[in-house]
C-alpha cells in the first residue's frame, strides 16, 4: 500500500466538487476517495447547522473496515462503485456538538455511538426488523453516502445511541463491526450449545468469535492464513485455531474443521467470501445444518455444489450488515461479556500524515483494526 495513497495538504479546500452546497464550516477535515488508489486529506464542505432532525457530532473514533481498504484499491466493494469523491469510514463515535431542528432526546454534550444505515421505512411489513435490507438505504461510506471519517459529521439523531459512561469512544466505534457479528450470529440461529465454526480469523472472523462466546457456543473453531489473528483468536477464546494454507483445498479444511469439533459444527459462519470458503463450509457443515455467508471477498460470482449441500439439508443464508443490534452491542460490552480492545492494534491522530500512516498499517502482518482518535481534536 505504501506509496499509493495522495494526500492533499491540510487546508487544501475541495469546495468546489459540491459547488452550490455552502461549505461554511470550517476545520472540517475528512478521508476523500477520488478513485482507486487515491485517498485524499482536505477541507470538506458542511452546512452551518446539521439537518432537521439530526445532530452534529464531533468525531472521537473511527476505524478503518476491510470495505473501506477494498475501494481505496478498486474503487468498488462488491457490487457497489465509487463513481464520485466519497468521504470514506463507517465505524464511528462521537460527541454530539448541535442539534438540528426538532432532536429532543440528545443534549449537546452526548457520547454516542453512530449506526452507519439510515434506513427509509416505506418497504414492507417487515421493516422494522429487517431494515437493513431497505432498498433505498443510506448507509455511510457506500457509494453514493459519505462516511464518518471526518472531523464533524451529521447523523439522524434516531440513529445515534449513547455510550454508558464505562465505555469509551472506541468501544462505541467497535459496535458496529460487533454488531455485523451479532446479526450473522442470530442469521445462523446460533444458540447455547451450538457447535460453531468460523471461516477466517479478520476483524469480522474474531467479533464473531467473541459475540458466540456471550451468546453461548458450546465449542468454537476458527481458521486463518495468519498466524498472529490465530494468536488473537486464542486469547479471545477459541476452543481450536485452525491455520489453513493457500493450497489446502475446502476438503482438506473441513477435515481438519470437523477433527478440531470432535464432529461437524451445527453453524458455520463464513467471514471470508471465497469460493473456496463457502465449499469449505458446506463440505464442514453437519446435515440439517446452517451456512451463513458474511464476508465479500471474492468480487465476482461464486459457483458451489449446492445439489450437495440440499440433499443433506444445509440451509445457506446471507447476513448484509445489521438491524437491530446497538443496544446489544454496546450492553455486551458494558456488563464485560465482550471485551473488543485488544482488536485495536494501531492507533492515529488525525492528520494528513497520520491518514497515510493508517491505511498503510491496516495492511500489515500485525494489524486486526485500525483506529482514528480524537478527529476533531480541541474543538470538542
Amino acid at each position: 500500500m505504501r506509496g499509493l495513497l495522495k494526500l492533499w495538504r491540510r487546508g487544501h479546500s475541495y469546495s468546489s466538487v459540491l459547488a452550490g452546497e455552502p461549505s461554511v464550516v470550517s476545520g472540517n477535515h475528512a478521508a476523500v476517495l477520488l478513485g482507486a488508489n487515491d485517498l485524499q486529506f482536505c477541507e470538506w464542505p458542511i452546512p452551518a447547522t446539521p439537518p432537521h432532525g439530526h445532530v452534529r457530532l464531533g468525531m472521537e473514533a473511527v476505524g478503518i473496515c476491510g470495505s473501506d481498504l477494498h475501494y481505496l484499491r478498486h474503487a468498488a466493494c462488491g457490487p457497489f462503485r465509487v463513481t464520485a469523491p466519497l468521504v470514506l469510514g463507517h465505524e464511528g463515535a462521537g460527541r454530539v456538538l448541535q442539534l438540528g431542528g426538532g432532536v429532543t432526546a440528545l443534549a449537546v454534550g452526548t457520547r454516542v455511538a453512530v449506526e452507519a444505515g439510515i434506513p427509509h421505512w416505506k418497504w414492507g411489513a417487515n421493516a422494522a426488523e429487517r431494515y437493513n435490507l431497505s432498498p433505498e438505504m443510506e448507509f455511510s461510506a457506500t457509494p453514493p453516502h459519505h462516511g464518518q471519517l471526518a472531523t464533524f459529521f451529521d447523523h439522524p439523531a434516531e440513529w445515534c445511541y449513547r455510550i454508558p459512561d464505562s465505555l469509551s469512544f472506541e468501544q462505541g466505534a467497535l459496535c458496529e463491526p460487533l454488531s455485523v457479528g451479532i446479526h450473522a450470529l442470530r442469521r445462523g440461529r446460533t444458540l447455547p450449545g451450538t457447535r460453531l465454526a468460523i471461516l477466517g480469523a479478520g476483524p469480522i472472523g474474531l467479533v464473531t468469535l467473541a459475540a458466540a462466546r456471550a451468546f453461548g457456543a458450546l465449542s468454537i473453531a476458527i481458521t486463518d492464513l495468519k498466524d498472529f489473528n490465530l494468536r488473537m483468536a486464542q486469547s479471545m477464546g477459541a476452543d481450536k485455531v485452525i491455520r489453513v494454507s493457500r493450497g489446502d483445498t475446502p476438503a482438506d479444511t473441513a477435515a481438519q474443521i470437523c477433527e478440531a469439533l470432535s464432529g461437524a459444527p451445527e453453524v458455520i459462519i463464513d467471514a471470508c467470501g471465497f469460493e473456496s470458503s463457502m465449499a469449505t463450509a458446506l463440505a464442514a457443515c453437519a446435515s440439517g445444518g446452517r451456512v451463513v455467508l458474511v464476508g465479500m471477498g471474492q468480487s465476482g460470482p461464486l459457483s458451489l455444489d449446492l445439489a450437495a449441500a440440499s440433499v443433506r439439508e444445509v440451509d445457506v443464508c446471507g447476513s448484509f450488515r445489521y438491524a437491530g443490534t446497538y443496544p446489544l452491542a454496546l450492553e455486551l460490552q458494558a456488563h464485560g461479556r465482550v471485551a473488543l480492545e485488544p482488536l485495536i492494534t494501531h492507533r492515529f491522530g488525525w492528520s494528513a500524515a497520520e491518514l497515510a500512516a493508517g491505511f498503510e498499517h491496516a495492511t500489515a502482518p500485525d494489524a486486526i483494526k485500525v483506529m482514528f482518535r480524537s478527529l476533531a481534536g480541541d474543538v470538542v
